[in-house]
């Protein structure tokens, strides 16, 4: 059976991390075999990967940069998989040129995202040395957003190995009863009249957790049956940078601040309408996991966020405030049942256009492609062949 090494920067909790593990525990049964190589130690998401099952080893890059390169790549010539796949610029980079010391030419590398942020210098060092290997270190290149894709092209990737295979998501596998929603309503503070707007997220500037505070601000002045909650690592009242946006709004009891948390789909399922207010995103995960629970959503024009949502959902500028806050108040004003129909089509535009059996099944397409040695011009003929009718 064929065999697939990941290289990842780390196992934390993101979009990435998230997207691997899935891919892995919803391939059993499938044609290949997946281990994991972790560039740094530890992370939230390692036990994670552990308890399913999954073959993990962690490096120490941090510490011992040259030492964990080195190990990298006997562990490769030891193991010899049929296809190394790498994820986010540092693994892309290290793990390719790893693979390549080891003698192995089938590398696809993964691109998560599609602008950088301010002041990020290393990471444009790095996208511009990606840009340089991109034409002989990788096979193919996997983007997971068409926005991703038009931004690395203009960065000087080789848009010859570039195919786009989005984040893929699961509605069966949710499974909560009422008493869950109820419960963590409460412990945010909300009553059954009560509107409930969440974010979720950690507390970085590419999530722009500003213009959600700013635009919850402005509803909570005109809706006093407006609640917000809001999660993620660093994301919680030891935050006095948050803190003081918070209570500048002058509804700081409004708020509820539950931090990084193990249980987030249970805590996502106590919301009426999701808030994506990034100013930065790839395909972002937390849409579809959202829409896949049957929460409306209202994104920010960033990444591939409009694409996801479609016509479930509304998209705004991003870094604007006010029209977020004017869509949100869309969702408000409307009924409970006017929201469980868009909950409704937005559930059904998961399972007919991104589920993880439909990524699984591009990658595999891939990975024979790689494995034959095929060119780079037919996969567009062949993900349209895939979404014929059968």
């Amino acid at each position: 059976m064929p065999r697939i090494v990941h290289i990842i920067t780390g196992l934390g909790a993101g979009g990435a991390e998230t997207a691997l593990y899935r891919l892995i525990t919803n391939s059993g049964g499938g044609e290949y075999t997946h281990s994991v190589v972790s560039l740094t130690e530890g992370g939230s998401m390692h036990a994670s990967f552990r308890d399913a099952g999954i073959d993990v080893v962690s490096l120490n890059f941090k510490r011992s940069p040259l030492s964990a390169f080195f190990r990298l790549v006997i562990l490769l010539r030891k193991t010899r998989p049929d296809i190394v796949q790498t994820w986010m610029y540092h693994a892309d980079i290290l793990g390719g040129l790893a693979a390549r010391m080891a003698g192995i030419w089938n590398v696809i590398w993964g691109i998560r995202t599609t602008g950088l942020p301010a002041g990020s210098h290393a990471l444009r060092i790095l996208r511009r040395i990606g840009a340089l290997l991109s034409s002989f270190i990788p096979h193919t290149i996997v983007c997971v957003a068409e926005a991703s894709r038009s931004a690395h092209v203009l960065a000087g990737y080789d848009a010859r190995r570039m195919v786009v295979i989005h984040n893929g998501f699961e509605t069966a596998a949710v499974s909560l009863s009422p008493g869950d929603r109820r419960a963590m309503r409460a412990q945010c503070g909300c009553e059954n009249e009560h509107v409930l707007i969440g974010i979720s997220g950690r507390f970085d500037a590419d999530k722009d957790h500003l213009n959600f505070v700013r635009a919850a601000g402005e509803l909570a002045a005109a809706h006093p049956n407006v609640r917000f909650l809001m999660m993620g690592d660093g994301v919680d009242a030891d935050n006095a940078e948050l803190a003081g946006w918070i209570n500048a709004t002058g509804f700081a009891d409004r708020f509820a601040l539950l931090g990084q948390r193990s249980d987030v789909t249970v805590c996502m399922t106590a919301m009426d309408v999701f808030c994506l207010s990034s100013r930065n995103e790839g395909f972002p995960n937390v849409v579809g996991e959202a829409m896949a629970l049957g929460i409306p959503c209202v994104v920010t024009d960033v990444g591939d966020a409009a694409l996801l949502v479609g016509d479930t959902g509304i998209v705004v500028p991003k870094e604007d405030s006010s029209a977020l806050a004017t869509a949100l108040a869309t969702f408000v004003a409307q009924t409970a049942e006017s929201r469980r129909t868009l909950a409704v089509r937005a559930i059904a535009r998961i399972e007919q256009q991104f589920t993880m059996q439909r990524v699984r099944e591009k990658l595999e397409m891939v990975y024979q492609h790689v494995q034959e040695g095929g060119n780079h011009v037919r996969y567009k003929r062949l993900f349209r062949r895939q979404s014929r009718p059968r």
